[in-house]
């Protein structure tokens, strides 16, 4: 069996590959690890105590020192039953729970540390449709698991089962849904006003693209205090229209309504608000990257970003590294993952970084990705000096990229040789002009083929000849194109 754990928690189809049952026995397998620091409690799986701090199973802890877990999910109809799961599976091991109902990813995170709680759970499968689910949690003070912590609580899951908690020591479980409020506090609270003493975003009408998921409540609510007028789309979630048609993978819808609105800007968000595209009054796209450039140079100017540098993953477009170069930041490139993009920004104490996906982190105000505060600081940035978001766009000249997803064994493919071939053929032709860059998906039994060229035509060609390529290794037949 391969690792259950992706790039973002455990995720599949909701009831089939993530039933109730591993749900509820996830829950219970996290409970040892993230209760304790992970030394800690490798150390009481030998039987004795790391340094001068002893391993206390929850049960055993003392009347009111019970560990503290908050929950939050997106508005799938397959969260109910998955929280319940989770919630008995905590409550049974002796873990207090703060239900926090529908929320943004990010919401989640901020709240486990703003609470002071051991560890955090969401339930939510992003972007993904509607069938599908996932759970991932954040550790004391919200912070992403390392691969290491998630690898010992997939190693307990499979272990056999331990101690019953005594029946006086099972956890409480608490609706704490008026927290979500101290959450969009805390985003407005990130934000000065601007220099004449106007709310951040006093003037701009912007249009909301909610995606049906969990900010379908708090954007509007966080952008109308903000100062802006908001129109919303996207924002009646019935728990099966998640994703569908709209959000952050379905721009077309927002980029009409904001020419029809007469808009200055639209905002879309994904099912878990981790991420935030934009687009400009004239209808047309800004992705993570085009983003980060407003984030940076803004920081920049205002002598606020560490380093002067900013941190992205390997999918960034190459005129994202021209911008910068211009602007004089320096680029610190890490894998796909804004988990990675955060444990760069840590260890190196940078404050920007962020995923052309829409993932962005500005560190001091969150720990993962918050699409939310993203297009606040994005809108707050150019509302100070008086600049159009489409005037914002133009600070990067994007390459042209061309992204497929290829369905199939991933596994497979990636160790058939005529993909490595294919790929390093067509690095050969692309040559400075260009790049590459195939990778397993985290999420799904997928593989994206990334190119990028000085022209739409040739990284359609090139990305085309090689997704045939990955296609054909899945089958057991690849074989690499030729390249004059």
């Amino acid at each position: 069996m391969g690792r259950l754990f992706g790039t973002d928690g455990v995720r599949g189809v909701a009831g089939l590959d993530l039933t109730a049952r591993l749900a509820m026995d996830l829950a219970v397998a996290a409970v040892p690890v993230l209760t304790c620091d992970l030394a800690t409690y490798r150390g009481a799986r030998m039987g004795h105590s790391v340094g001068d701090t002893p391993f206390v199973p929850p049960g055993d802890r003392s009347a009111g020192s019970r560990p503290v877990a908050v929950i939050g999910r997106d508005s799938r109809a397959s969260g109910d039953f998955l929280e319940a799961a989770v919630v008995a599976g905590l409550a049974s091991s002796g873990v207090d729970v703060l239900r926090l109902g529908v929320i943004p990813t990010p919401g989640v995170a901020f709240l486990t540390g703003a609470l002071g709680a051991d560890f955090g759970v969401v339930l939510s499968a992003s972007h993904n449709p509607a069938q599908d689910n996932g759970i991932k949690f954040f550790g004391r003070g919200g912070v992403k698991l390392a691969d290491e912590v998630e690898d010992e609580i997939e190693a307990l899951l499979r272990a056999p089962e331990g101690d019953a908690v005594p029946h006086d020591a099972f956890g409480r479980i608490t609706d704490a849904y008026s927290e979500n409020e101290t959450y969009v506090e805390h985003l407005l609270a990130t934000l000065a006003p601007l220099p004449d003493g106007r709310a951040p975003l006093a003037g701009l009408r912007i249009v909301a693209d909610c995606a049906h998921g969990a900010a379908y409540s708090i954007a509007p609510r966080a952008l109308r205090r903000a100062g802006a007028e908001v129109i919303t789309i996207g924002a009646a979630p019935d728990g099966l229209n998640i994703n569908a048609g709209v959000g952050s993978t379905h721009l077309d819808v927002l980029q009409a309504a904001v020419t029809e609105h007469g808009a200055d800007a639209g905002l879309a968000f994904d099912g878990d608000a981790d991420r935030c595209l934009a687009v400009d009054s004239g209808g047309e796209p800004l992705d993570g990257d085009q983003i980060l450039t407003v984030l940076a140079t803004d920081l920049k100017a205002r002598e606020l970003l560490a380093g002067d540098a900013v941190v992205v993953t390997v999918m960034s477009n190459l005129g994202f590294y021209d911008a910068m170069r211009a602007a004089g930041v320096t680029v610190i490139q890490t894998p796909v993952g804004d988990k990675h993009v955060y444990a760069a920004m840590r260890d190196g104490g940078y404050v920007l970084g962020g995923e052309q996906s829409g993932h962005i982190i500005q560190m001091g105000h969150a720990t993962t990705g918050d699409g939310v505060l993203t297009g606040l600081h994005l809108l707050a940035a150019l509302n100070r000096v008086g600049t159009p978001l489409s005037a914002a766009a133009k600070m990067m000249t994007r390459y042209p990229q061309v992204l497929i997803n290829v369905r199939g064994d991933k596994a497979r493919a990636m160790a058939d040789p005529s993909v490595d071939a294919a790929v390093e053929a067509a690095s050969a032709k692309l040559g400075d002009a260009g790049r590459i860059l195939l990778r397993p998906s985290g999420t799904e039994p997928a593989i994206r083929v990334m190119v990028e060229a000085a022209t739409a035509d040739v990284a359609e060609r090139v990305a085309s000849d090689l997704a045939a390529v990955v296609r054909q290794a899945m089958a057991g037949a690849g074989t690499p194109p030729e390249y004059d």
